[in-house]
């Protein structure tokens, strides 16, 4: 059974840099398609960043471009989201999703499994 599992998350100040890590178990990571999503109080989930399982397309949402910085380790089965220079906008619950897919895709439906959600606070 597929399981991932967001760690890292908490309290950080404006300006401040944190990093999430997703460990997925149950599915074979190295073939799947992984992102990143977040949803702020009052807001629809949307999408962050996302890897493809070979490395040749990664795409960030325009919000965090330049700022943020997704990776993955398929020797640990672990995605990564380092994130710097943090603004209090992107406090939200932070959610790692797998798609057992070659392309990639920002719409929410269209991926296969969804961690717990990690919530990621930036205070001014």
């Amino acid at each position: 059974q597929a399981r991932l599992v967001e760690s890292g998350g908490g309290l950080v100040q404006a300006g401040g840099s944190m990093r999430l890590s997703c460990e997925a178990s149950g599915i074979t990571f190295s073939t799947y398609y992984m992102g990143w999503f977040r949803q702020a109080p009052g807001n629809e989930r949307e999408f962050v960043a996302a890897f493809s399982w070979l490395g040749e397309q990664i795409t960030y949402a325009d919000s965090v471009k330049g700022r943020f910085t997704i990776s993955r380790d398929n020797a640990k089965n672990t995605l990564y989201l380092q994130m710097n220079n943090l603004k209090p906008t992107d406090t939200a619950v932070y959610y790692c999703a797998a798609r057992d897919r070659v392309k990639g895709t920002t719409d929410l439906q269209e991926w296969h499994y969804w961690g717990q959600g990690n919530q990621v606070t930036v205070a001014s």
